[in-house]
Order: C-alpha cells, then sequence, then structure tokens
C-alpha cells in the first residue's frame, strides 16, 4: 500500500519495522489503540509466509503461510494500518529523541517517537565455500518456493528440527526420492511431524551425519557427507533444502546499540522494552516467549508492545 506524500512529512507515534506476524499484529493493536503509525518491511510475512502448512494457529485446521499472511494483512488494513513495503537502511536518533528511519529502495525519511522492532530472523548457513554458487542452481532455504522445481527427482533435506521435517513431508509430495540428513541420532520437534517423517516410504533419515561439501559443474550434483553411509560418503542429488535454524539480523540492532544475548536475540522486558527507550522489540528476534518462536508468540508479543507503547505515548504527551 503505498503513502501519501503527506503522511511521509508526519512525526508519527510509532514505525514499526518487520511485516511478519509480530509486525502486522502490532499494527492491528495499534490501529485499535488509535496510534498513528506506519509499518515499514521488505518481506511480507517473514519466514512464516514460506511454511507449507500451519497447524498449530487457533482457528485454523490446517493453513498455509501464505494464506495466514494474507488474512493478517486484510485485517491490518481494513483497520486502516499502511504498510511499506520496502527495507530500512538505516535509524538514527535526533537531539530531540525522535528516531529518523531512512529507507533501502526509496530512499524516504519518517520521523518517529517509538519504534517497534520485529525484523525476524533470517536462515542459517552451512557457510561451504560452494554454498553461494549453487544457491538456486539446487541450493534453497524455502521448500515452498523452490519444490515444484524438483518434480520427480532426487532431493536433500539438511535439518531435524520442524522446518526440516515439514519441508521434507512437503518435498515428498513432489519429488521421487527425499533424503533427511541430521547430525543427531533422532529427530526433534513436533511428534506429529516426526511420525509423518518416519512413516512416509519416500523419506529416507540419515542420522548422524553432517554436510562437509557440495559438488557440482554448473549445479548442485552431488553432497558430501562427514562419514560414509552405505560404503560412501557422496549421495547424488539434485536439489538441498537447508533447514538448520535461523539466526539474528544484527543491522539494526547495532544501529540502536540494543542489549542482546550470547545468541544475539534482543533482551527485552515483560512489557517488550529494549534497552534503549523508545524502542521495543517483537516476535522471534526476541529472547522472550521462553525462546518458543512461533507465530502465535510472535503475534503476542507484538499485541503486548504496542499495548505498553499506549500507554508511553499517553505518559509523555
Amino acid at each position: 500500500m503505498a503513502v501519501e506524500n503527506k503522511e511521509k512529512r508526519d512525526i508519527y507515534d510509532l514505525i514499526i519495522i518487520g511485516a511478519g506476524p509480530a509486525g502486522l499484529t502490532a499494527s492491528i493493536y495499534a490501529s485499535r489503540y488509535k496510534i498513528n503509525h506506519l509499518v515499514i518491511g521488505y518481506a511480507l510475512g517473514g519466514l512464516a509466509f514460506d511454511a507449507h502448512k500451519i497447524c498449530n494457529f487457533p482457528t485454523e485446521v490446517e493453513i498455509s503461510g501464505a494464506e495466514l499472511t494474507r488474512r493478517m494483512q486484510n485485517h491490518m488494513e481494513h483497520l486502516g494500518g499502511k504498510l511499506l513495503l520496502d527495507e530500512v537502511r538505516d535509524i538514527k536518533r535526533d537531539d530531540d529523541g525522535r528516531f529518523r528511519i531512512i529507507t533501502q529502495n526509496n530512499q524516504e525519511e519518517f520521523l518517529t517517537k517509538t519504534i517497534v522492532l520485529a525484523i525476524g530472523t533470517k536462515h542459517r548457513r552451512l557457510n561451504l565455500p560452494e554454498e553461494e554458487k549453487f544457491l538456486g542452481k539446487g541450493i534453497s532455504y524455502c521448500a515452498t518456493c523452490d519444490a515444484m522445481f524438483y518434480r520427480d527427482k532426487v532431493v536433500a533435506v539438511y535439518g531435524g528440527s520442524d522446518s526440516a521435517n515439514t519441508a521434507s513431508i512437503y518435498l515428498s509430495q513432489v519429488a521421487k526420492k527425499v533424503y533427511q540428513i541430521y547430525r543427531r541420532d533422532k529427530l526433534r520437534g513436533d511428534p506429529s511431524w516426526i511420525e509423518q517423517v518416519l512413516k512416509n516410504e519416500k523419506i529416507e533419515v540419515i542420522y548422524n551425519r553432517r554436510i562437509v561439501g557440495l559438488k557440482g559443474e554448473n549445479k548442485l550434483e552431488k553432497i558430501i557427507l562427514d562419514n560414509e553411509y552405505q560404503r560412501k560418503k557422496e549421495i547424488e542429488v539434485d536439489g538441498l533444502f537447508i533447514e538448520i535454524g535461523t539466526v539474528p539480523d544484527d543491522k539494526l540492532i547495532k544501529k540502536l546499540n540494543l542489549e542482546t544475548d550470547e545468541n544475539g536475540y534482543i533482551k527485552v522486558k515483560n512489557d517488550q522494552q529494549t534497552s534503549q527507550e523508545g524502542v521495543w522489540a517483537a516476535g522471534d528476534i526476541t529472547n522472550n516467549s521462553n525462546n518458543f518462536r512461533q507465530i502465535i508468540t510472535a503475534c503476542s508479543e507484538g499485541a503486548i508492545a504496542v499495548n505498553s507503547i499506549f500507554d508511553y505515548l499517553n505518559k509523555n504527551k
């Protein structure tokens, strides 16, 4: 949704950075509280958008991440929330305490009294020499996005938690064979997903192995394991889906000089306030909600943050 020129000159009460579940929910609550606000995010829905199936969100027996995102966006816009699809390049604090936010693509500046940082996380990488070379040429971090390129082909999934398990299940509906490679001796996460993986005849789980190399000419052709499996260390595949978790994107965290835990997640109080006045954080980027990092906890943190901001703005009129 476009932002009118007049509104670009406004001083917002709140700017929400990030358009995933935490950011969209924060906007819904901000509209209900009549807080003048704007959402800026370059990835609508965040990582949740790519989820093939979500089966644990209240009211939804089964829904895709894309559809759930669409419904959240519709709810936000129905209440008058405005979304600018762009990336935040820089944040500066003026002498009067207000924040100056500069976007990447449009090179626009916005002023705001408060911020909710709901930037989520990014995919963890293998950090192997050939990984970048084969990105989009056999390597993917999104089964929902790229599965259809591997119809009737052989693929591998690297990881053993919920994201890897659901990726294997989805890929098994398209590919003729799925290797799921995990560094531990058993899968972890939601027991219902694990049960489906282990019962699926198309999925072969390889335990206690790591991927230590990638081979191919113009595209990925083989993955190299750290130990032999069935008398060989190399497995021929057409594609590899890397599902080994996520890590914080610390660019804006550093610009705001926010306190983080040992893993780089933003430390927040019970009301989602950070170590800097005027800045709240919500969703997967925080160390709150017992580090559960689910869509429902991201929504909860977004709501709590805006409730706190409502009180803060009233006290600082």
